[in-house]
């Protein structure tokens, strides 16, 4: 007869994946080939300059010219996405209507679509002989191979950045409290500014930041609708490219390295906020 007094001895179930050593191991390995090894190597060209000629990369005239026309750029396109992503999560959480699921999956539209081919598409409707373009040409605006262009095309590739950060936020947006402020006599502004965005701030920061990030390294959907004319539409990345073409490693370097060490600045200060403003959110609550 079976000795059922085995069948009490349940095994506890082990984790399913490995341990922490097993698991920690592997997690620094993917770490160092796919991003310590190429900044490793950034960092190596940069190190090659001292301080002068970094100095005199930096400061030269066309340099700051493209830093100027990238960093303005993303501002304005982060700026666009921080607004209208808001407004756009906003609706596709909050209401349900015909076509919605479509809108949601054009969201990661720019995620999926090469950059390169974007940046054709933008031409070929802002240019003058364009869908849009033929519109606002006789109004005197001109967005193809300006410096409007270069903003468009910023927005377009980051902009999923700002909605997938907010939406999850709004998905978990307490009705009650909302609810409760508007028995109390809260008006919808006060509803907005009071209960609804100090809970969004975080995923707000995420996304604006993201977007801003994302668009200070854009290249293909820039180039072809920027024009690409030194001191005026031409993007650091676009410059970076130049002085690799030219065989000129430092200082393709300076300026990737000088981006890159921009970008790692503002994401840390983000996280930093993200921190300080879920501590006083739990604080409050």
């Amino acid at each position: 007869m079976p000795n059922y007094n085995s069948f009490s001895r349940v095994k506890k179930p082990g984790s399913a994946l490995p341990g922490l050593p097993l698991s920690l191991g592997i997690t620094l390995l993917f770490v160092t080939l796919i991003i310590l090894l190429p900044l490793s190597g950034l960092a190596w060209q940069m190190a090659q300059l001292s301080f002068a000629d970094y100095w005199h990369i930096m400061t030269s005239e066309r340099t700051l010219a493209s830093l100027r026309v990238t960093i303005g750029a993303a501002a304005l396109a982060t700026l666009v996405n921080g607004v209208f992503g808001l407004l756009l999560a906003w609706v596709l959480v909050r209401y349900r209507f015909f076509g919605r699921t479509m809108i949601d999956a054009l969201v990661d539209l720019p995620f999926a679509l090469p950059t390169a081919v974007a940046g054709i598409a933008l031409v070929s409707l802002y240019d003058k002989n364009g869908w849009i373009g033929q519109i606002l040409e006789p109004m005197g605006i001109k967005i193809s191979y300006t410096y409007w262009g270069i903003v468009i095309a910023m927005v377009f590739t980051s902009l999923p950045f700002a909605v997938r950060s907010i939406q999850p936020l709004i998905e978990e947006l307490d009705h009650c409290a909302e609810a409760a402020a508007k028995t109390l006599g809260a008006t919808d502004l006060q509803i907005f500014t009071k209960v609804i965005f100090p809970q969004l701030t975080p995923g707000i920061l995420t996304g604006v930041g993201l977007s801003f990030v994302r668009s200070l390294g854009e290249f293909g959907a820039v180039i072809f609708i920027a024009g690409n004319l030194p001191y005026k539409t031409e993007i650091a990345s676009l410059l970076v490219m130049i002085r690799l073409d030219e065989f000129d490693y430092p200082a393709a370097s300076a300026i990737a390295g000088s981006m890159l060490g921009l970008s790692l600045i503002l994401l840390l200060g983000i996280n930093i906020a993200q921190t300080a403003i879920y501590r006083r959110l739990e604080q409050g609550s």
